[in-house]
């Protein structure tokens, strides 16, 4: 571990020194990338520098372990020191692990109704407004991307945008199936349903992460159906596109313009490609997806939503928590922290 500290320390104090040249400040696009990377390993720095000093301040109380007069006072410096030495060595060892370059992008989402009809439906709009108002709470912006609306309300699909800081770091675990049980309101007996919606959570790609070939689409025109503004429903403004070799289609009708409309969908076609591509690569290496939260399929069920006994439970790391009202209000902090403290311990498990 002190090696790779060592080694994270020299490379830090060499992008200070590059970003102070004149010829990095002046070109920006460089000065941008070394920021970022300096950035990106501060912290370890910082918790790193902190270490040193613990280790320092041992040896100066364990030399005064000699001397009678100072010999208590030294004992109790020890055992503070200890603990914080240990503490330090868990933060860097969390640390240290490995970041998944896609923890800082921003995420295309997509939540479909599944098994239940209206009431999936009706859930999958629930999902969307606890997706919402978590991203609200974060700061973060969402754009919806496309969307078909329930006959009894909620969404059959909606795709959107989430753009903000470590989005997809915070995120990422949410990919799955997620079954609810309540009451829907056309029960008339009373009786407790069981349905479901899918969540697909995908990072927003750039042009060097994916290369669409233009030959390969098929792209149509129609007329929106959705809610939209005024104008929306009375022009071919909706896209549709097809990518032939995969057989992935995406549907765009939010914006009047059938320019962006396309953009959009092209935006959500990279990041599907760069998901898929991203699986097949987990399935070759096997202990990657061994050691994932959750294999990041659609059919698998991640979570169940009890209504009447006011619960939330993960399946894939045993969590239970008696709080569904504050989770669908937005309140996703403990569910999050819990996902990414365990992901953290599978980790550290899987590089011993």
């Amino acid at each position: 571990m002190i090696e790779r500290l060592e080694t994270t320390l020299k490379r830090y104090n060499e992008l200070g020194e590059e970003l102070s040249k004149m010829e990095v400040i002046n070109d920006v696009k460089l000065m941008t990338s070394l920021s970022k990377e300096q950035a990106s390993i501060s912290e370890i720095v910082e918790k790193y520098k902190e270490y040193k000093k613990v280790l320092n301040d041992i040896e100066e109380a364990n030399e005064l372990l000699n001397d009678k007069e100072m010999q208590e006072l030294a004992k109790e410096d020890l055992n503070r020191l200890s603990e914080e030495k240990e503490s330090l060595e868990k933060e860097l060892e969390i640390l240290l692990i490995p970041k998944d370059p896609n923890d800082d992008k921003n995420i295309i989402v997509e939540i479909r109704g599944a098994a239940g009809g209206d009431e999936a439906n009706i859930f999958a709009g629930d999902l969307f407004d606890m997706y919402s108002r978590y991203s609200e709470n974060m700061g973060w912006k969402i754009e919806v991307l496309n969307e078909e609306p329930g006959t009894a309300g909620g969404f059959s699909q909606i795709e959107f945008m989430v753009r903000g800081e470590n989005v997809y770091s915070k995120l990422k675990y949410e990919s799955g199936a997620h079954r609810v049980q309540r009451v829907p309101a056309t029960e008339s007996q009373g009786r407790v349903h069981t349905s479901t919606a899918t969540v697909l959570v995908m990072p927003e790609v750039n042009d060097v992460d994916v290369e669409v070939n233009e030959q390969d689409l098929r792209i149509d025109v129609y007329r929106s159906s959705g809610a939209g503004g005024q104008g929306v429903n009375t022009t071919d403004s909706a896209v549709r596109v097809t990518h032939i070799p995969t057989g992935i289609v995406v549907t765009c009708q939010n914006e009047r313009s059938q320019l962006k409309n396309k953009q959009r969908a092209i935006e959500v076609l990279k990041s599907r490609l760069y998901d898929l591509e991203k699986q097949k690569q987990e399935e070759t290496l096997g202990s990657e997806r061994k050691n994932k939260i959750g294999t990041g399929d659609r059919s698998e069920k991640i979570r169940t939503y009890n209504y009447p006994q006011n619960r939330v439970t993960d399946h894939r790391i045993n969590l239970t928590l008696m709080q569904l009202d504050r989770i669908m209000a937005g309140k996703m902090d403990d569910l999050i922290e819990a996902l990414i403290n365990e992901d953290q311990k599978r980790k550290l498990a899987g590089e011993e």
